[in-house]
């Protein structure tokens, strides 16, 4: 059942996002989007209303960008009440670190190992 859950709730959130470009004739671009919904999953995580999503839909609600920015928010969060006001910068990038990471040297690989266009 956690199956459908997340496969429910992760094609909710890319319906959301399709709808958004195909309503708008395209002046809302990927680009748009993208940050729109990291954005969102900021807010939503501030006010309490995202965690109840990942505790419901798991991997459906963390692994779209709505839960990157989720991941920031929980870090800023987190490393400002262990350490004060300034982990709220530093907070969100340490605990989205490995992602980061993963995301450059896989995309280092594959440039390696394909040849990109200009």
């Amino acid at each position: 059942m956690i199956f459908a859950k997340a496969f429910i709730i992760g094609g909710l959130l890319c319906v959301v996002a399709q709808l958004l470009m195909d309503l708008t004739n395209y002046k809302v671009t990927p680009s748009h989007i993208l940050v729109g919904f990291v954005t969102s999953g900021v807010i939503l995580s501030a006010i309490g209303i995202y965690q109840p999503l990942v505790d419901f839909a798991g991997a459906g609600a963390t692994v779209p960008l709505s839960g990157f920015g989720h991941l920031l928010a929980q870090g800023a969060l987190d490393k400002v009440q262990t350490t004060g006001l300034l982990g709220a910068f530093s907070g969100g990038v340490a605990s989205a670190a490995a992602g980061i990471t993963a995301a450059i040297v896989f995309g280092y690989l594959v440039a390696l190992a394909f040849r990109p266009k200009a």
